[in-house]
C-alpha cells in the first residue's frame, strides 16, 4: 500500500488531507463519468446525444470539485467549476422546463 501511496504522491498526507484528496478525486470521477454516459447513449442510439444523466454528473461532480477547490484555496479552479455549475444548472432547468411543458 505504501508503494501505491508513494507512487501517487500521497504518502506524506495526514488522515484529514487524505480524506480531502479522496473527496476531490470522487468529484473528478463523477465528473468524468458523464463522458461515459454520453458515449454509451450515442452508441446505443447511433447518434450524438447528451442525456440528462450527463448534466447531473456534470452538476454533482462540479459541486464536489468546487468544494474541494475551495478547500485547497485555488481560485482559478473554483472559478472554472463555478462557471460550469451555472451552465449545468441552466441545462437541467431547460430540460425539466421542457418536460413540464410537454406533460
Amino acid at each position: 500500500m505504501n508503494f501505491l501511496l508513494d507512487w501517487l504522491g500521497l504518502n506524506n498526507l495526514n488522515f484529514n488531507e487524505l480524506l480531502w484528496v479522496s473527496f476531490g478525486t470522487l468529484g473528478q470521477l463523477i465528473f468524468f463519468s458523464r463522458w461515459v454516459i454520453q458515449w454509451y447513449y450515442s452508441e446505443k442510439f447511433n447518434i450524438s446525444l447528451i442525456p440528462v444523466g450527463f448534466w447531473w454528473c456534470s452538476f454533482f461532480g462540479g459541486v464536489i470539485t468546487f468544494i474541494y477547490a475551495h478547500h485547497i484555496a485555488s481560485f482559478p479552479f473554483m472559478m472554472a467549476q463555478g462557471v460550469g455549475l451555472i451552465i449545468y444548472s441552466r441545462n437541467l432547468f431547460l430540460i425539466y422546463k421542457k418536460n413540464n411543458e410537454n406533460n
